[in-house]
């Protein structure tokens, strides 16, 4: 049985699928595709299809993993180009890799956030956003099927800070964009949450509602603060090509390519 990790995306208005909508959209294109799909044992046999950690609805993403079983193997990359014809653009498969190695959902312990807030000047976005890092624990509430909840949003938050931007044309309206790693803890942390906390500490409430997108989520290395690729060990886990044979062609460019 070959395992296949994707990576795909959630990107302009069809960031307000859910999660059920993606699964529906997705095992469709694995019939379009005929993909040879491994199946679950009992009386109604499922796609084994694995997703983790889906964005929530509404939140664009560019960096969302499943991974599926196969009866047959087949190429990573030309499985990868079948699948991604097969689905809605917005909804676009970017990378595949052979599963070589365990623990992808392990691997996924912090998630890199965009979030833009129209309206709202980047000064006061600094200056909220620096209320928010100094504070040692940022309490914030959030609707549960059992009622409210109520948990600290700041511990989960490993950097907060505002990106430069501009207004392009008179008029317009001020934007400030915050850039956000958060580490998956429990319970889950979302970008929403991180503004409940700045409204909580510096009354920051943009007039119209955010707009979220996932940029990277991966394993979180706390020496640099950075965020890696979660499908890296199994690239690196790849068997390496063969030397090319002596006297095979080669491919070049066209005489000139590359050249102004």
């Amino acid at each position: 049985m070959q395992r296949i990790r994707l990576r795909y995306t959630k990107r302009g208005r069809l960031r307000f699928t859910s999660h059920r909508d993606f699964q529906r959209a997705f095992e469709r294109a694995l019939r379009r595709s005929e993909v040879p799909m491994a199946y679950s044992a009992g009386f109604t046999p499922h796609p084994k299809v694995s997703y983790a950690n889906a964005a929530p609805t509404g939140t664009g993403s560019e960096a969302e993993f499943l991974e599926i079983a196969l009866t047959e193997t087949r190429d990573p990359e030309v499985l990868r180009g079948l699948l991604d014809a097969s689905m809605p653009d917005g909804l676009d498969i970017v990378d595949a890799v052979e599963a070589r190695t365990p623990g992808l959902a392990e691997r996924l312990t912090a998630s890199v956030w965009e979030t833009r807030l129209d309206g709202v000047d980047p000064e006061d976005a600094r200056a909220a956003v620096a209320a928010f890092n100094d504070a040692g624990t940022v309490e914030v509430q959030r609707k549960a099927k059992n009622g409210v909840r109520t948990f600290d949003a700041r511990a989960a938050v490993a950097d907060l800070r505002v990106l430069e931007s501009s207004v392009d044309r008179p008029g317009e309206r001020p934007c400030a964009i915050l850039r956000l790693v958060v580490r998956h803890v429990t319970p889950a942390v979302r970008p929403d949450d991180v503004l409940s906390g700045l409204r909580a500490v510096a009354d920051l409430a943009p007039p119209v509602p955010a707009a979220v997108t996932r940029l990277a989520q991966g394993l979180f290395d706390e020496e640099s603060g950075t965020v890696t690729d979660p499908l890296a060990p199994d690239r690196e886990a790849a068997p390496t090509a063969q030397p090319a044979v002596a006297g095979a062609a080669v491919a070049t460019a066209p005489e000139g390519a590359g050249s102004a």
